[in-house]
């Protein structure tokens, strides 16, 4: 189930992926799976950090054309197979952080056929950030994510089967 959106504050993006929910969940939830996918390319995630839990931390380090950029957050919410949601509001601890960006919320369904309805919403606190964060590419950013980790999750499914 989708949350309200606010238009003022909420940017959202839905696909369906070829891959099925349980290997999509591996991906988002398995450090090993993340650098595969997490940034558009040619940027690159070089560190990941995940402690998956409530509270556990999401920690990601990403390599931005040689510029090192750290991303420190939390799990606010997590239902298997179903719902993922976490922000840099929070580093591990509950500690604040002291600029937030987003709290992002990704939601997993069956789709026809075996694949996947991935729905990824960035909520932001208020209506400037939302409107910075689409003026960066929200949506070929993340739908550019969206085609990696599918692409990636059809090679896992390959090397499964063969």
């Amino acid at each position: 189930m989708i949350p309200d959106l606010d238009p003022a504050t909420d940017l959202s993006l839905t696909r369906i992926l070829a891959a099925p929910r349980a290997l999509i969940w591996e991906c988002w939830t398995s450090p090993a799976h993340i650098p595969h996918f997490f940034i558009p390319a040619p940027h690159r995630v070089t560190a990941v950090d995940i402690d998956l839990r409530i509270g556990g931390r999401f920690n990601t380090t990403f390599d931005v054309e040689g510029q090192v950029m750290d991303n420190c957050g939390v799990f606010l919410e997590i239902v298997p197979g179903e719902r993922l949601v976490f922000t840099d509001a929070y580093s591990e601890g509950w500690k604040p952080a002291p600029d937030p960006f987003m709290t992002a919320l990704l939601l997993l369904s069956d789709a026809p056929g075996g694949g996947t309805v991935y729905t990824a919403i960035a909520r932001h606190r208020n209506a400037e950030s939302r409107q910075s964060h689409e003026e960066m590419g929200f949506h070929d950013g993340w739908g550019t994510v969206a085609t990696q980790l599918e692409t990636y999750a059809m090679t896992l499914m390959a090397s499964r089967r063969g």
